[in-house]
Order: C-alpha cells, then sequence, then structure tokens
C-alpha cells in the first residue's frame, strides 16, 4: 500500500513551523500511545506512522529533500521507515522526549533499556540518461559493520541488565532520587563478555556485502536515496544504520539534462536550412525522424514531447528541444563561390529578422509554456 504523504499524517499544511509540527506530532504520539493503547495493532500501527513522519519533517536537511522529491528521496522501495527497520523503543529512544511527562518516562511507566544503533554508509551509484528514464536496480559491493559470530554478550553488572541507573543525594531538602542511563553498557543493560577473532570493541568485524539497490526512475544529480536498515549493524544485535546513496549523472554524448527536458544541439548546412528536409536526432531510447520546414532560421527551437525524463514526484515526462543552428562553411570551391556570389544580391537572401525572427527569450517562454 503507498505511503500517506507526511504531512497528512500529522494534518499540517506544507508552510507549518516546526514548532507546528513538533506540536503535532506530540499530539498523535499521546493519542495512540501503546499504554493508552494495549492491544491495539491499528493504534500501534499509527503511532509509529507519526513518529516516521515526524523523524522526515522534523529534520531540515530531510524535510528539503522530502518537499523537492516526496517519498522517492527518502528511499527505494517499500520496507521504510519506522515500520520496517525500527522498533517501538527505537521510537522512545529518539523521540520519548518530546511525550514530557504524560506517560511517567520515556516510553510508559517503566524505563525501556536502550538499543545502540548502526552508523549510516554512504555510496554513490553513476546513472545513465536511459537507467534515469526508466529506473534500475544496480548491484553495489559495500563495506560495513557486522555483528561478528563467536561475539558474545552478558548482563551489565552495573545496571544488571536495566540500562539505567538510580542515585540517591542527601539535599538540604531532603534525599533526592534520580535516574539516568548506565554509563558502563550505554542504557543497553549489555556488555561484551567474549570478543570474536578480527572484532573491535562492539564486537563488530569489517564484511563485503553485495546488495541490490533499487533506484526510482526521474533521480537527478545529488540526488539522496535513504534505504532503511542497510548500514552498518548496530552493537550487540542493535539496531542497523541506513544506507545513503548519492546520486551522480553520467554525461550523455548528445543530450543535456535541464530537469526532466533534454536539449540536442542540431547543426543543419545552409541548403537543408533553405529547402528543407527530414533527418533523425538521437532520444534516450534510440532515434526519431523529425522534419525540417523550408526556411528554418538558425536558433529555432523544435520540440519532441514526452520524449524527455520523468519527475520521481509526478506523472508525465518532459520533452526534448531540439536546437537548429545553421552551419556556415568556412572552405568553398571556385564554384561553390561563384554560385553564392549570384545569389548574394537576391532580393531573397536579404535577412529579415522583423518578419522571421523571434528573440530566444520569446521562443524559450512560448515552448516552455
Amino acid at each position: 500500500m503507498a505511503k500517506r504523504d507526511y504531512y497528512e499524517v500529522l494534518g499540517l499544511d506544507r508552510n507549518a513551523s516546526p514548532e507546528e509540527i513538533k506540536k503535532a506530532y506530540r499530539k498523535l504520539a499521546i493519542k495512540y500511545h501503546p499504554d493508552k493503547n494495549p492491544d491495539d495493532k491499528e493504534a500501534e500501527d499509527q503511532f509509529k506512522e507519526a513518529a516516521e513522519a515526524y523523524e522526515i519533517l522534523g529534520n531540515q536537511e530531510k524535510k528539503q529533500r522530502y518537499d523537492r522529491f516526496g517519498h522517492a528521496g527518502m528511499g527505494s522501495g517499500g520496507g521504510q521507515g519506522f515500520g520496517g527497520g525500527m522498533s517501538m523503543d527505537d521510537i522512545f529512544d529518539q523521540f520519548g522526549d518530546i511525550f514530557g511527562g504524560a506517560f511517567g518516562g520515556f516510553g510508559g511507566s517503566q524505563r525501556r533499556t536502550q538499543v545502540r544503533r548502526g552508523s549510516n554508509l554512504r555510496i554513490k551509484v553513476k546513472l545513465s540518461l536511459e537507467e534515469v528514464l526508466n529506473g534500475t536496480t544496480k548491484k553495489i559491493k559495500v563495506q560495513k559493520l557486522v555483528n561478528a559470530p563467536g561475539s558474545e554478550y552478558g548482563t551489565c553488572s552495573m545496571c544488571n541488565g536495566t540500562g539505567s541507573v538510580t542515585r540517591i543525594t542527601n539535599t538540604i531538602l531532603g534525599q533526592m532520587q534520580t535516574t539516568s542511563g548506565c554509563p558502563t553498557c550505554g542504557g543497553t543493560g549489555k556488555r561484551l563478555t567474549k570478543s570474536a577473532p578480527g572484532a573491535n570493541q562492539d564486537g563488530l568485524v569489517r564484511q563485503e556485502v553485495v546488495m541490490d539497490v533499487e533506484i526510482p526512475a526521474g533521480v537527478e544529480e545529488g540526488m539522496q536515496l535513504s534505504i532503511r536498515g542497510k548500514g552498518n549493524e548496530g552493537p550487540m544485535n542493535g539496531v542497523p544504520g541506513d544506507l545513503l546513496v548519492v546520486i551522480e549523472e553520467l554525461n550523455d554524448e548528445f543530450l543535456e539534462r535541464d530537469g526532466q527536458n533534454l536539449h540536442y544541439q542540431l547543426y543543419l548546412n545552409f541548403a537543408d536550412a533553405t529547402l528543407g528536409t527530414s533527418t533523425e536526432v538521437p532520444t534516450v531510447e534510440g532515434k526519431a525522424k523529425i522534419k525540417i520546414a523550408p526556411g528554418t532560421q538558425s536558433g529555432k527551437i523544435l520540440r519532441l514531447k514526452g520524449k524527455g525524463l520523468p519527475s520521481v514526484n509526478a506523472y508525465g515526462k518532459g520533452d526534448i528541444l531540439i536546437h537548429a543552428n545553421v552551419w556556415t562553411p568556412t572552405e568553398l570551391s571556385k564554384e561553390e563561390k561563384t554560385i553564392l556570389e549570384k545569389l548574394r544580391s537576391s532580393e531573397n537572401f536579404e535577412p529579415k529578422p522583423g518578419k522571421n525572427e523571434k528573440s530566444f527569450f520569446s521562443k524559450m517562454k512560448e515552448y516552455f509554456s
């Protein structure tokens, strides 16, 4: 099922301020909190959906990417977001402070142990115009940290596996009790008791992994896709980080991209531009035959509608804009010079820019309207 728009999830318009976004999420998080809706799967799904929306819209960088590219800019396919790789504990760890004191703690009546999250991985993927047009699946190799087989974990002796420690201090007002994350295990309640050969202090080892990455059609240079849970694994079997895929476009030999449109420079000889002709021009999917009208002027723009690129966040395709350039020969035979000398004084060879020509800006406005 297609994901709902994140603004729709939070009941906001696209001009909402950071304060309004936070306030809307807190309202939904309290409404669908698991402590208020025990054993209610629908409420749990809405709780996760709201958290996913806030994760994106509450982060300025992710929000800008989402505003520009929509869901396609946040990941490639289903299973992204909290519902596809993060537990309820992860939501409480990241956003628990937003609940304030509504439920007596980060996640409910008792404090939950924290799950350590793996770091993100970033790779670049180079795409041809054909791959941008149709979308593609790339098989990539990455060096990532994984939990090493043979590493063993035990209960933290400092917090006895609770992930938190309680301290009592004497003040002039009496004794005060404070609870905080365990400094020894980082709030996980676990510690590494046996490290596998080659593993680091967290029991992780670097390993080459081959995976398929789906790239949607219409992506652009510099766009970043975030694939949930495909980054480095979390220590002690924690939550894995994300794989960030940065798009890099390969230059095409003939076509130049401008958003969804493509531009092609067509060079015509003087005779073809004057008498008219038929010729072939390149497209992403092959060649297309076009007609050149008699009297075509240099700078005229022809358009192949719908032969451009799709948008990742909209329907339809752009166009190919063909820029006619009349080629002036630099070397002529004696016979060619004689012919041109006879034509030089012809009335039809006199330039008539006021009658036949439009300005470059007028042409561009006409074809882009």
